[in-house]
């Protein structure tokens, strides 16, 4: 993977103590109350940094990121945030519950050369930067003005990488093991955050060497590397630049592979906005491209009911629920590569993948073509069975559906398999959006990144 390094970290009361108050989950899953909500614990909370303009899928106005720059410099003069006095990486651990058991997510804040998305073609870093999921233009229109305008990188990438032998998770957890965290936060959402400061170069060094030639695969954060990668390009067109500016570095959370408290949840889709659409022409439109079961009437019990029919069937296997009448049944594809003729040019793990199947069968074969005359469907993505009935309730607001009418459908689908993330992202594939809920998100606020000397 590219050279990871320590970093010139920016910490709330100097990385020490409880910070609760100052940290936030990141932009991109807040909307104006809940930003309200965590300036209402405290005026100085990062959020009225990190997202200036709401929403954040689109370029606001040039105040608001220049304001945000204001905010933030009056938070360094003032001592609410300082520099640290020498480079460090932090160790960071969240404690979290997640399917019935209680995990501890242990992880790396380092920088990592900033370079563009993909393959290490001429083999000079060891490794590449690899993305899994697409990325669109106004989110990074709007992380872009905001770094221009604070000339820093608010919160970290989430990066994965194999660490196949353990070595850097032993590392990590050894800090952990040694004494008490030196900052805490906990934003009341069931997740405890905590982070040790690594400042001696023994175990700095042995972690860089446990992450030499490693690939790193984003797991969240696309759009704001893809900023990172831009923000460089842009200072490079302007002159040279010394090697060791800061934009040449990118703050990551670092999460191997191998550790035990690296989980994946499931994005389920439902689908509104057929004119047509009833469960009964559902079904008759699906023959021959899925085969449908009834199953118990109760879609708490997909979760055993899919795992039964994929141990039978050995495929894919996905529930389906109809919100008028509250029917469950579960399907799985009627021939065993039905992707293979559109998309024989890539992995079979990406043909293979629940979302890719849902995109370009159900709705692309079935649901726009026979039961929307050829329109395209509303759709949202809830990552659990009661957000999917709070949806069908009304109580989604947020939902995309919400503008398209009531949703009619919903399909419920399995994690993502962790291996086929690295899979298709060595093939420089990218998943279709919202193929992986990597749970927790990290929060925004524990560290951030300067980025001009």
């Amino acid at each position: 993977m590219p050279t990871v390094y320590p970093f010139w970290g920016e910490q709330y009361r100097g990385g020490r103590g409880d910070v609760s108050v100052f940290v936030a989950p990141p932009y991109d899953v807040l909307d104006a109350a809940g930003k309200a909500a965590l300036l209402g614990r405290d005026a100085k909370n990062i959020v009225g940094i990190d997202l200036p303009h709401v929403p954040a899928k689109e370029l606001g106005p040039a105040s608001a990121y220049e304001g945000a720059a204001e905010s933030y410099a009056a938070m360094l003069a003032g001592g609410t945030i300082s520099r640290r006095d020498k480079p460090v990486m932090l160790a960071y651990r969240q404690t979290f519950e997640f399917g019935g058991a209680t995990h501890e997510r242990c992880g790396m804040f380092c920088s990592v050369e900033t370079v563009p998305l993909g393959p290490d073609a001429d083999g000079s870093r060891g490794g590449g930067v690899l993305p899994h999921e697409q990325t669109f233009s106004g989110p990074k229109e709007d992380r872009m003005a905001l770094m221009r305008a604070t000339k820093r990188q608010l919160s970290p990438i989430f990066g994965m990488h194999p660490d196949e032998d353990g070595v850097a998770t032993r590392i990590v957890r050894g800090v952990m093991a040694s004494r008490d965290a030196d900052m805490t936060a906990d934003l009341g959402d069931g997740v405890t955050h905590e982070v040790w400061t690594v400042e001696d170069e023994e175990t700095i060094a042995a972690y860089r060497d446990a992450l030499s030639g490693e690939d790193v695969f984003i797991a969240d954060g696309h759009h704001r590397y893809n900023t990172a990668v831009s923000y460089l390009a842009s200072l490079e067109s302007e002159g040279p630049i010394p090697f060791d500016h800061p934009a040449r570095r990118t703050m990551f959370v670092m999460v191997s592979m191998s550790d035990p408290g690296l989980v994946i949840g499931a994005t389920h889709r439902v689908l509104g906005g057929m004119k047509d659409y009833t469960i009964e022409r559902f079904i008759e439109a699906s023959a021959g491209i899925l085969n449908v079961e009834a199953v118990d009437n109760d879609p708490r019990k997909f979760d055993s009911q899919i795992e039964h029919i994929a141990a039978r069937e050995g495929t894919n296997v996905f529930g389906v629920y109809d919100f008028a009448t509250g029917l469950c049944f579960c399907a799985w594809p009627a021939s065993p590569d039905p992707l293979e003729e559109r998309f024989g040019d890539k992995p079979g793990a990406w043909r293979k993948l629940d979302v890719a199947l849902i995109q370009h069968l159900i709705v692309e074969e079935i649901c726009e073509p026979e039961l929307n005359a050829g329109g395209g469907v509303k759709w949202a993505f809830p990552h659990s069975i009661e957000e999917v009935l709070s949806i069908g309730r009304g109580e989604e607001t947020g939902s995309a559906i919400a503008g398209g009418g009531k949703p009619q459908i919903a399909i419920i689908v399995r994690p993502t398999p962790l291996e086929a993330v690295r899979e298709i992202s060595r093939a420089g594939e990218l998943m279709p959006q919202k193929s992986t809920f990597f749970f927790p998100k990290l929060a925004t606020g524990l560290a951030l990144n300067p980025l001009a000397p």
